[in-house]
C-alpha cells in the first residue's frame, strides 16, 4: 500500500502548502526542493504539525502530517474526514471562525495560540502558529492550512 505522502493529491496538496506559505510570508515550509515527492515527504515528516482544510462552506480537513495525526490521535482516513472546526471544543469555535475569517481577509497571520481538542478528547494550546490561504498556480482560493511547533496538554 502507499503511504498516504505519496499518494498524487497528497503531493500536490504538498506542493500547494508549501507554494502558498512562500507567496504569503516569503518563507519555505521545508529546504526547497525541485522533486515534488521529496518536498511531500519532507513535509509529512516534518517534527511541526501541519494541517489543512479546502473551501467547503463547512470545511473538511485534507490534509495532515504525521505530527498532526499523532497530536490529534488519530488515522490519516479520519482526520481527512473531519470537519475542521472540531478540531477545537465547542466554546473555542467562535473565536476559531474569527481567526479564519483575519486569514481570508489578510492571506495570512502569525503568531496564533488556541485551545485545540484530540479525537480521544485531550485539550491542548497550540502557540505561535502560522495560519495561511492555500492557493492555486492562477491564484485562486483552495483552501487553508496551519503550521506549529509549540503546543502543551491541559
Amino acid at each position: 500500500m502507499t503511504p498516504h505522502w505519496q499518494t498524487e493529491a497528497a503531493v500536490l496538496q504538498a506542493t500547494v502548502l508549501a507554494r502558498s506559505l512562500r507567496h504569503w510570508t516569503g518563507r519555505d515550509l521545508v529546504p526547497p526542493t525541485a522533486d515534488p515527492v521529496a518536498l511531500a515527504r519532507q513535509i509529512f515528516e516534518a517534527p511541526f504539525v501541519l494541517v489543512a482544510h479546502g473551501t467547503e462552506a463547512d470545511p473538511v480537513l485534507n490534509y495532515g502530517n504525521a505530527t498532526a495525526l499523532r497530536l490529534w490521535e488519530t488515522s490519516w482516513e479520519q482526520l481527512t474526514q473531519m470537519p475542521s472546526r472540531l478540531t477545537a471544543e465547542a466554546p473555542n469555535r467562535e473565536e476559531r471562525a474569527r481567526l479564519l475569517a483575519t486569514v481570508t481577509r489578510q492571506g495570512f497571520i502569525d503568531d496564533y495560540s488556541g485551545i485545540r481538542i484530540s479525537t480521544a478528547g485531550r485539550r491542548f494550546r497550540i502557540a505561535q502558529a502560522t495560519v495561511w490561504n492555500l492557493i492555486t498556480d492562477a491564484g485562486a482560493p483552495c483552501g487553508q492550512a496551519a503550521q506549529f511547533s509549540r503546543w502543551e496538554f491541559l
